[in-house]
């Protein structure tokens, strides 16, 4: 008797788990992954998927071609840690001092080399292609989607999809949503220079903490008061560092953050009205100042016919009631690249609840029933994709 997804999935749901612990004892920083893409090749190799690695620097991708004629449809997951240091009281806590899985990309690979396993049993029936992209680096900016894009990872692909485990959503749910779901992520570095000179003597300095608190709480007011309140943006201070000593006045203050919106004007208004409010201040001070912004990952904006397969199909997996429509967030995620250059969508998956850690938290983990949910959405995704009349 024929198997179902959920029966082939549930039996290999305990490989799926013994593959996301190892990964999880073994992490691996953005740009430094060497083992990891190493033992992913491995295993698609072994259920005889043809295999390219160094793929855009250190990704790997694997290509199951289908019996039948059809459409090509691409599943990604990425494979990179963070520089956290492990807290969690488990056997399979990570065993490289400062580094982590603390956002789930161990679980997202183990996933994918499931789905990967099914698809190939039944690679004589499929009508058409389905490309496996495991990428590598998506925490750092630039991120590894851009450059495995630009090896070729995307070539004769029709649909991408993605998902994300998500640690603070109820196991069991998914959400989605059409148009923009997660932020464009930019980074900025400020140093304000001032003069520095004794604690006792301000009037004869330049004093460069007074500037760095003035220009902290005015750019408060460009997302409050200065853009549509009706535009979604966050401007963000996450270090201020000036002086050396209590008694002297600083040369000089070093700040960064990031910003974070939706639409590209509201991105560029709120560069422009950042220039204009730190030579403001430093002008009126008599202090120069060096600026320098850097575009991170654009926003991930859903498609709507993918997006639609993606909550058919989960109602059926999951339940109706247990599909639902998220609100948009202020998360950045390299998925973006794929989707300016192809249809498709990136889904949650619940992996927990609110008692669970955030994401990019010591202590972060997931429930891995959750696993099995993702990988059975995105089977049967790609097969309803699949098998879906081609448009004239």
């Amino acid at each position: 008797m024929k198997q179902t997804v959920e029966e082939m999935v549930e039996q290999l749901f305990p490989v799926m788990v013994e593959r996301r612990r190892y990964l999880h004892q073994h992490p691996e920083l953005s740009f430094h992954e060497v083992e990891t893409p190493r033992f992913i090749a491995e295993r698609l190799t072994e259920l005889g998927i043809d295999v390219r690695t160094d793929v855009g620097g250190r990704g790997v991708v694997g290509t199951i071609r289908g019996g039948k004629p059809g459409k090509t449809v691409a599943l990604r997951a990425d494979f990179d840690a963070l520089p956290i240091q492990d807290e969690k009281e488990v056997e399979y806590r990570s065993t490289v001092p400062g580094v982590m899985h603390a956002c789930g990309h161990d679980g997202h690979t183990a996933t994918l080399l499931a789905v990967a396993e099914i698809l190939v049993r039944q690679k004589e029936q499929l009508a058409g292609n389905v490309v496996l992209i495991h990428q590598h680096a998506e925490e750092v900016v630039p991120g590894g989607a851009r450059d495995m894009i630009a090896d070729g990872c995307l070539e004769g692909v029709d649909v991408i999809f993605g998902t994300h485990l998500w640690s603070t959503t109820k196991l069991g749910t998914i959400g989605y949503r059409i148009g923009p779901v997660m932020a464009a992520a930019d980074k900025f570095e400020l140093t304000l220079f001032g003069r520095g000179g004794h604690g006792a003597k301000p009037h004869e300095t330049i004093d460069a903490v007074v500037l760095g608190a003035t220009v902290v709480k005015e750019l408060q007011s460009i997302v409050s008061r200065r853009l549509d309140p009706l535009q979604q943006a966050v401007l963000t201070i996450g270090t201020l560092h000036a002086g050396n000593t209590f008694n002297v006045i600083a040369d000089s203050a070093q700040l960064t953050g990031t910003v974070r919106t939706f639409d590209p004007i509201v991105a560029e208004q709120i560069v422009m009205e950042m220039e204009r409010t730190i030579k403001g201040i430093c002008e009126a001070a008599g202090a120069t100042y060096a600026f320098h912004y850097e575009k991170g990952y654009p926003a991930v904006v859903n498609h709507a016919g993918e997006t639609d397969l993606i909550r058919t199909v989960a109602s059926d997996v999951v339940g109706a009631n247990q599909v639902f429509e998220i609100a948009p967030t202020m998360g950045g995620e390299d998925f973006a690249y794929y989707l300016q250059r192809v249809p498709g969508t990136f889904f949650f998956t619940g992996a927990g609840d609110e008692t669970f850690y955030p994401h990019h938290h010591p202590k972060f983990d997931f429930e891995e029933q959750a696993m099995q949910y993702a990988a059975r959405i995105l089977i049967e995704a790609t097969l309803r994709y699949l098998d879906s009349p081609t448009e004239p």
